[in-house]
Order: structure tokens, then C-alpha cells, then sequence
């Protein structure tokens, strides 16, 4: 505990499942928080969650460079720059090749790719020397999985982009890391199959065919994000978490 103190951090999508277990444990450690999310009644709750005194919440889509914008004047406001920048907002919605539509593949890469870049890009300016930042990726990234196309691609590119980030952002001190996840249980997560049958299917999937025997819980992700944003991973650069119950190790 107390690993942060002192330090800002900024989760976007951090109104619910790991974004707000990520949060969490940031603050846990004594960072404060900025948490930002496109509902804002889930945002309301989620600094609620943490504390006002440890955290703020700004409404806002990272698809849009106007509400990145807005986030970030806040906190350039509160003047002690970012220490902590975890790129988590993402979308996932199943579309086989045949049933992918153009407004598919605008909703999966406007969040997942373009909000990803200008997240990073527009918080340049307010990134400490020495910063971490963390991209939550998927597992998926690596897999042909069926109805999963647009996403993992989507995926794949936040993986790149890391690489490339580690080599541009070498000469600040600042570590660009990635955190894949399989199956977490989240409310976001059972909707992307659709409906509650579909979902416990694929529970049942996971329980059958992970060596971990179940789905991972929010927190367990976070806890990689938390040691990522640390000092504890000062010589990790570049590279890629897997958070997956040993799905894609065996």
C-alpha cells in the first residue's frame, strides 16, 4: 500500500468493471484519480465509490477530442500533471465477416483505436517524466475467434501501437506496457454476447476449457495494471500482460 502517493493518475473508462477496479487500487495506493466514462450517472457513482477527496469524475467519450479535452483541462487544473495514464475505454459488439456493417467497424475503431491514440496523444503535454502508461488490450489480439473480428483487429492495433510508443516516448522515461485480458466477468462483457443464455454458455465454455476452471474478476486485472503503473515495474517496457486464466499459455 501507498506505492502512488502523491501521484495523479487517469483511467478512461473508468466507470465500471476493470477501469473502476483499476481506479480503485490507484487510489488505494494513494494516487488521485481521474475517472472519465460516457455515463455520467455511472460516473457519479464511481467517484462516490472512491472518494471524492481521491478522485474526480468527467463525463465524456475518448471517440470525441472535444470531451478529451475537457478531461484533460481538468486536470491541468489541478497542476501536478499525469503520473499514471491507463487507456482502458474500449467497445466490443460480435459480428461474424458476414454480418459486419460500416457502422460496426466505425463504433469498434473510433473508441478502441482512435480514442486509444488520442487519449495518449492529446495527454503528451501532461505526462510527468518518467510516467507509466497502460493499454488494455485482449487476448483476442491473437486468436480467430469466430463473431470477433473487428474487435480483436481493434486489439491488435493498441498491442502496436505500445511498441511503437515505447521507442518515441524513450527519451521522457516514460513506459508504455499492455494488459490483455481474456474473460472477465463484467457487466460490459456478458453483453457482448448478446443475452444472458449466450453468456453462461460461455461461462460454462471457460470453466470447461481454462486451466484456471473460471472466469478472472475485475480486480485481478487491476492489480497487473496497478504493478505496471509502479515503480515495482521500472525496467518493463513494451510489453504485454496476459490476464487470462491460462487460456493462451497451454
Amino acid at each position: 500500500m501507498g506505492q502512488l502517493i502523491g501521484t495523479t493518475s487517469v483511467v478512461t473508462g473508468g466507470n465500471g468493471g476493470i477501469g473502476l477496479a483499476t481506479a480503485e487500487q490507484l487510489a488505494e495506493e494513494g494516487s488521485h484519480v481521474f475517472v472519465t466514462g460516457r455515463r455520467e450517472a455511472q460516473v457519479r457513482a464511481a467517484v462516490e465509490v472512491l472518494g471524492a477527496d481521491r478522485a474526480t469524475g468527467i463525463v465524456g467519450d475518448v471517440s470525441r477530442p472535444e470531451d478529451l479535452d475537457r478531461l484533460y483541462e481538468a486536470v491541468r487544473a489541478r497542476g501536478q500533471g499525469i503520473d499514471v495514464l491507463v487507456a482502458n475505454a474500449g467497445v466490443g459488439e460480435v459480428a461474424t465477416l458476414h454480418d459486419t456493417t460500416e457502422a460496426h467497424l466505425e463504433r469498434t475503431f473510433a473508441v478502441n483505436v482512435r480514442g486509444t491514440v488520442l487519449t495518449v496523444q492529446k495527454a503528451l503535454p501532461l505526462l510527468n517524466d518518467g510516467a507509466s502508461v497502460v493499454l488494455v488490450g485482449s487476448t483476442a489480439a491473437e486468436r480467430g475467434m469466430e463473431g470477433f473480428g473487428a474487435y480483436a483487429a481493434s486489439k491488435a492495433a493498441v498491442r502496436s501501437f505500445a511498441r511503437t510508443w515505447s521507442t518515441e516516448l524513450k527519451g521522457r522515461g516514460i513506459r508504455v506496457n499492455v494488459v490483455s485480458p481474456a474473460w472477465i466477468e463484467t457487466p460490459g462483457g456478458t453483453a457482448a454476447f448478446g443475452d444472458e443464455e449466450t453468456a453462461q454458455a460461455m461461462k460454462a465454455h471457460v470453466a470447461a476449457t481454462v486451466p484456471k476452471g473460471r472466469m478472472g474478476r475485475p480486480r485481478e486485472a487491476a492489480a497487473v495494471v496497478t504493478f505496471l503503473a509502479s515503480e515495482q515495474s521500472s525496467y518493463v517496457v513494451g510489453a504485454n500482460f496476459y490476464v487470462d486464466g491460462g487460456e493462451n499459455q497451454t
